[in-house]
Parts: structure tokens; sequence; C-alpha cells
């Protein structure tokens, strides 16, 4: 699993740096920062590399006077498929977590908007990072699936509170339960995303939005964010903890098992290529 080096293009056909490591990268410009999940060999799966290095990059952005907006998108042709299967088939802890550890965040709270570009499919640990981002843009190419079921493990990124939060309880049980893939229209049309575009439209579309946020009042951009988050974990938190709970429960009496992850791994990559 290579990755390119120093003097690669981000997402926006502009120079981005190497955020330290070769997972992320980002770029500053205008005030938008573009954080690109980049291992487009294995559809931007994280592994723990990744996993540290987009934690670092949103703290630094946050930290920058000079970022008003935070847009996360990947390399094509995916988003982010989720973690990576093979790292936890060999029971890799910076992939699966702590075994005792609840729900957690991608990334620390923020207060500066993130605008996730869904430049092709979102998939489990993908889909929570895309869920965890204030506004959503989709590619048309984009889809969406949560198969934390079909890989035999529990979501501790806040997935469920933030589907049910987006697309309703029932929705939500459908998604989780099947393992299917809701497409850019079908995620649309239930308010999972704000809206569609042509797949070369996604990032200006989406910097577009971002200048527009970028050249309001920043304190004002904040201090609204800001309740809405409040709102927001006001009606989560207890559906944040008994997720939480329910994770360190699950792998401590089920007894997560690595090897059977790895004995599946290839069912469930074909059975999610069936459906894209």
């Amino acid at each position: 699993m290579t990755a390119s080096g120093s003097d690669q293009v981000g997402a926006g056909g502009g120079p981005a740096e190497r955020n330290g490591a070769e997972p992320v990268l980002v770029e500053r410009a205008d005030g938008i920062a573009t954080v690109t999940l980049d291992r487009p060999e294995v559809r931007n799966a994280i592994n723990g590399e990744l996993r540290r290095q987009l934690r670092r990059a949103m703290s630094e952005l946050e930290d920058d006077p000079e970022v008003a907006v935070v847009v996360l998108t990947g390399t094509d042709p995916a988003f982010c498929a989720g973690l990576d299967l093979r790292e936890v088939g060999r029971g890799n802890p910076d992939v699966i977590g702590d075994q005792t550890s609840g729900s957690t965040r991608p990334w620390a709270p923020m207060t500066k908007p993130v605008i996730g570009a869904v430049n092709g499919p979102a998939i489990t640990g993908g889909f929570e990072l895309a869920l965890n981002c204030d506004l959503l843009i989709a590619s048309e190419r984009a889809a969406f699936a949560d198969t934390h079921a079909r890989v035999g493990v529990m979501p501790g990124w806040g997935l469920t509170p933030l589907l049910v939060d987006a697309v309703g309880v029932r929705r939500a049980r459908e998604i989780s339960l099947s393992g299917n893939f809701v497409s850019a229209d079908q995620a649309e049309r239930w308010g999972l995303v704000n809206r569609v575009v042509p797949h070369d439209e996604l990032l200006p579309a989406t910097r577009s939005l971002a200048a527009d946020i970028a050249g309001n009042d920043q304190a004002g951009v904040r201090r609204m964010l800001a309740t809405y988050a409040e709102q927001t974990e006001d009606r989560l938190a207890s559906a944040w903890r008994l997720e939480g709970d329910a994770s360190a429960a699950f792998r401590s009496e089920i007894e997560f098992r690595p090897a059977e992850v790895e004995a599946r791994r290839q069912a469930i990559i074909d059975r999610g290529r069936s459906q894209l």
C-alpha cells in the first residue's frame, strides 16, 4: 500500500502539502482548507496512520486563524471505504481501537464548519466520517453504506445517533440492518446530504459554499454553529453514550475475532461491489 510523494496535487487540482505523513493531504487557500484522504489504491480505507493524521490535521486547522472553513474529501474513486479490513484482520489495535472504549469522534469537536465533499462511496467508518461533517455535498457517484453488521463490529464514531438524526429511525434501521447502499439521489431525498452535483462540479460547488461561509462574520458563524452543535448535543448525548456502551459490550461479550473478519473480507468486498 504505497502512496504518492510530497509533490502530489490535491483533489482540487492545486498544490497540496503532506500533513506529516502520506495518507492525508491538506491544501489551504482563501480561508478554506481542503483535507483529502489519499489512499486511492485501497479506496482511502482507514488504517492507523490515516486515523492519526486526520485527527492531527483537523486539530491544526482548528488552531489556524487563517482557516475559516474545512472541506473533507477523498481521492477518487472513493470518499472512504471504512476500516482497512486487512488491518482489522491482523488485529491491528491502531485500527480497531481500544476494546473497552466507548463512542468517540473521528476528530475533536471544532468551532469551524466542516463540509464533506463526498466524491464516491462512503462505507461504514467512511460513512461515519461523512456523518460527523456539518454539511454534505455529494457527487452523483457518491453512495453510502453501513456495513458494520456485515463485518461483525459495532460503530464507535456516532453512526447510530447521527444517522437517526439525519434520516429518521426507520430508515436508519434499514440502512444498518441490511448493509445495503444508499445512492446519492436517494440520500438527497432522505435528507442525508444537502445536495447532489455532477462529479466534476463537486469541489467547485463545495468550495463556493465554503467561500460564502468564509465571507461572513466569523464570530457570528462560529456562534451560530456552536448553537446548532449545542442543540444536537443536548438531543443526542444519551444516544452517543448508549452506542459507546453497546460497542464496548459487543467487543468484550462477543469476543471480537479479527481472524473471522479476515475470513469474511472478500465476501464483504464482493457484495459491496455488486451493489455499486
